[in-house]
């Protein structure tokens, strides 16, 4: 038995000096090139309860959702459009020095009654994937909506029909999926859909071909990191923001979750 407790004092010591000399690696890396995008939900002041699990994990409620804008302003962020990265990617435009783009996943309702008030007193900029059969249905938004935010500045991207896991699908379920959800929203007035989001972060190597055939330009996983001009576009790193439960300290730290990733990243590629 002593035999035994030895080599679990002596494993948990070497576990313990490698996660120790890993985090040093993490602390003392310079902070890598590349922005963050923001993967959002909700942004309600309604009464979402613990009990509706989903809504509550995917709420930002508007006093911290502004708590965070007025952080990253500290920080002097400047949030940007996925088109404006793609000029960028292109040569047609340059990044500011601190670049960052928010994104909104399903298209609720609040993004236009409560996220986009809060975005405008802060000058800010965001891009809103919408779920194209949900549009006018209870809690989502509506065509005069989604067209009353591009006009004050929103990017429109696509979150396909019916937001099934594109990797569940057959190669003409998914099709259709990416097709129509961009084609429906252009024929009802919204100004062309360049960006995509996966649903559930769920993609595989056939994506980025079949995206550009129906002429998106860039798309958003759930894989966090951080991106530069040198990121497959369709294949952009995001980084979840969640129901806060530690205030401004856990957005902080989802922002460190993003380098932390990027120089895991790094890390790796040294190592092979």
């Amino acid at each position: 038995m002593k035999i035994v407790f030895a080599w679990i004092k002596r494993f948990l010591g070497i576990l313990a000096g490698s996660l120790m000399a890993f985090l040093l690696y993490l602390y003392a890396t310079p902070a890598p090139e590349g922005f963050p995008v923001l993967e959002y939900h909700m942004v309600t002041s309604r009464d979402v309860t613990i009990t509706d699990s989903n809504a509550y994990a995917y709420n930002v409620p508007p006093e911290d959702f502004r708590e965070q804008l007025d952080y990253l302003q500290e920080q002097g962020y400047t949030t940007i459009s996925m088109l404006e990265y793609m000029k960028a990617r292109k040569g047609k435009a340059e990044l500011p020095e601190k670049p960052i783009i928010l994104t909104f996943d399903d298209g609720y309702m609040d993004n236009y009654a409560e996220m986009l008030p809060i975005l405008e007193e802060h000058g800010m900029k965001a891009t809103v994937y919408m779920i194209t059969n949900h549009i006018g249905t209870p809690g989502y938004l509506g065509w005069e909506e989604l067209r009353a935010m591009q006009e004050r500045g929103v990017e429109i991207g696509s979150h396909t029909a019916n937001h099934l896991p594109l990797t569940t699908l057959s190669p003409e379920e998914r099709e259709e999926e990416v097709y129509l959800s961009k084609l429906l929203m252009e024929w009802n007035g919204i100004r062309t859909v360049f960006s995509f989001s996966y649903p559930n972060g769920a993609y595989d190597e056939t994506m980025p071909g079949l995206l550009q055939k129906n002429e998106y330009l860039t798309a958003v996983t759930g894989d966090a990191g951080l991106n530069t001009v040198e990121t497959d576009p369709f294949l952009m790193q995001r980084v979840n923001i969640p129901h806060p439960r530690w205030g401004i300290l856990e957005f902080r730290y989802r922002l460190w979750k993003a380098e932390a990733f990027a120089k895991l990243g790094m890390w790796q590629h040294k190592k092979s």
